[in-house]
């Protein structure tokens, strides 16, 4: 759904950095290995990070190691945000974005997978996926699915492999103005992206990203690899 008075505020919040890259406000729920990746990454790259989680203590010695974040209490976190980055698992999700209160109007990226206790399967597929259970539990917000597909590893470190290799970034969403800015984010920090179409192509995604942590850990293959697409010259 579009939702115009978002796009405004966007619009006007947003400042210009010395590369031209539009600066926004993040707000990354959740200080574990991926959050802690994206307060690096998105300070680094001259955004107004703030960060929260459930262990307040772990969100301020996160924000103090990256100068540049802020650490803020859940409603302040959603009130401020251009952009919510969901840096929890999915058990915790739903639960996390409830605390932040109302989130009308609101870009939320979606990363996590739905991942069985050992992580070498998904607890839903086919007909359903993460990003639609989390729309559905918040319809004031707008999902939209991305770094699923991306270790913690490999989001702290860069998206530069080497050899002209950049990763990749799949971002569906049903809002293309939303999918807009999450591209333009991610793209800020050095990613490529690649348009994965609506949301219900999460069901897609989650078992890429389930495939990729087998080949990770299941297969032996490390954490300094990603999913791409190839296109014949």
């Amino acid at each position: 759904m579009f939702h115009a008075p978002r796009v405004a505020v966007l619009a006007t919040n947003r400042q210009s950095s010395q590369h031209g890259e539009q600066i926004m406000k993040v707000s990354i729920i959740g200080a574990g290995n991926m959050g802690s990746g994206f307060v690096k990454q998105l300070t680094r790259a001259g955004h107004e990070v703030f960060v929260t989680a459930r262990n307040f203590a772990k969100a301020q010695a996160l924000a103090a190691a990256n100068p540049g974040a802020s650490a803020v209490s859940p409603e302040t976190a959603a009130a401020q945000a251009d952009i919510i980055v969901l840096a929890t698992g999915f058990n915790e999700a739903i639960a996390a974005l409830e605390s932040l209160g109302s989130l009308q109007g609101k870009v939320v990226v979606d990363i996590t997978n739905p991942l069985t206790p050992d992580y070498m399967g998904l607890t839903i597929g086919h007909s359903n996926s993460a990003a639609e259970e989390i729309a559905r539990a918040v319809p004031g917000a707008t999902i939209v699915k991305a770094f699923n597909t991306v270790f913690a590893q490999v989001l702290a470190e860069g998206a530069d492999f080497g050899a002209g290799q950049t990763v990749p970034v799949f971002v569906a969403s049903d809002d293309a103005t939303a999918k807009q800015s999450v591209q333009a984010l991610a793209q800020s920090i050095g990613f490529a992206t690649i348009d994965a179409g609506g949301l219900k192509n999460a069901r897609y995604l989650e078992p890429l990203g389930g495939l990729n942590i087998f080949f990770g850990y299941g297969a032996g293959q490390g954490t300094a690899i990603a999913p791409t697409w190839l296109h014949k010259a």
